[in-house]
């Protein structure tokens, strides 16, 4: 069936899928730990049900991933949000556990909203972090997230419940997240050891090949019991890593100095990290020493539109089929209808192999978006 199906589309693996939250489950055993899943990274709430059996809830930034959190996975659900309106606070505060604020000024804008109806926070920014990229820094310069050290005074920790940190971004080394907690103990400890909870954010890939998971927990575990708090960690990335391929075909091959296959997908519509943070999409079918190169294009007007230049063993034909892997973080909460590409399908490939649709989109999805009603 799967062959059949018309691309582009996702296809998500059970299998793969269960695979990281089987490493997941091991983590909060060993350390105490809670896990959210944060839903700005991956928020296709039709394998929940999958998800809901490993972890102890949803974190979010904004209002809508507060609502899709409480109504379809349930459990623990923080909201936090580098900017909350009164109406944001007012429309969420019935639905969180949580609710955890970007800076000192929103805390006093709107605390009296929160008090008793949900357990309060700040986001603290400690000034050091581990990002592959600036871009994606939380402690960059002039960053605007969290609060910074100097803005402290025990006081205020009298009046919260917890704090968050969130300072990596694909940190693949137990030793490098260490270090930063140790960091943060050393610095903000006094203040941690009145608190409920921490929130450690996340981007901590401990489903990464080879990551050492018993060091991790062991380091939390030992975090957690120096200052009495109970411990979270907002995986994304490190859940749904490697369980998705996005799947396109070839549509046309041209050749200007270099072979080009177009693929009938879209980076700035489909897969917008790749253009973002320019890092390379890799192709299942791809082989290192291939003696076939091609840069694989995609079918948007934006020249410098690319999903990577790869190798292959064959040259590739028109109506041939690539699988985009490790196509679910950062990809289907940022999908966008630019120049009119058709929308990919998402498909579940369960372990018995069954297919199971979870979402389609077509014209009339294309064209709501854009505008409801016309101007008379």
């Amino acid at each position: 069936m799967q062959n059949n199906l018309p691309t582009p589309y996702f296809m998500i693996d059970e299998d793969k899928l269960i695979h990281n939250l089987e490493i997941a489950k091991k983590l909060k055993e060993l350390s105490g730990v809670k896990l959210v899943l944060a839903l700005k990274c991956f928020s296709t709430w039709g394998v929940f049900d999958v998800i809901k059996p490993y972890l102890d809830g949803t974190t979010s930034s904004g209002p809508y991933e507060v609502k899709l959190g409480y109504e379809t996975f349930g459990k623990e659900t923080h909201a936090y949000s580098v900017g909350y309106s009164e109406d944001d606070v007012k429309s969420v505060v019935g639905m969180c556990d949580k609710m955890i604020f970007n800076s000192l000024s929103q805390l006093d804008a709107h605390r009296h909203l929160v008090e008793g109806k949900a357990s309060i926070g700040v986001r603290l920014n400690p000034g050091v972090s581990r990002a592959g990229q600036d871009l994606a820094d939380p402690a960059r310069q002039f960053s605007r997230l969290g609060v910074q050290e100097d803005q402290l005074n025990a006081e205020l920790f009298d009046s919260l419940d917890g704090v968050m940190f969130h300072m990596n971004c694909e940190n693949k080394s137990a030793d490098d997240f260490i270090s930063l907690l140790d960091s943060i103990s050393q610095r903000f400890g006094t203040y941690l050891d009145k608190l409920d909870w921490v929130s450690l954010g996340g981007g901590v890939f401990f489903t990464w090949p080879g990551y050492e998971v018993e060091k991790l927990a062991q380091a939390l575990k030992q975090f957690s019991e120096k200052h009495g708090v109970q411990l979270y960690l907002e995986p994304g990335e490190a859940i749904i890593t490697k369980t998705a391929d996005l799947v396109v075909t070839v549509v046309d091959v041209v050749e200007n100095g270099m072979k080009t296959a177009i693929v009938d997908s879209a980076t700035e519509a489909h897969r917008l990290d790749t253009l973002i943070y320019n890092e390379p999409a890799t192709i299942g079918e791809a082989t290192e020493n291939g003696e076939f190169e091609y840069v694989i294009g995609s079918c948007s007007c934006l020249a410098g539109d690319q999903f990577c230049v790869a190798k292959f063993d064959k040259p590739l034909e028109i109506g041939q089929r690539l699988h985009i892997i490790d196509s679910a973080g950062y990809t289907m909460v940022k999908l966008n209808w630019f120049n009119g590409l058709k929308m990919p399908s998402v498909y579940y490939k369960r372990s018995n192999d069954d297919i199971q649709k979870l979402n389609e989109f077509g014209y009339d999805d294309f064209k709501r978006s854009l505008s409801q009603w016309s101007v008379h």
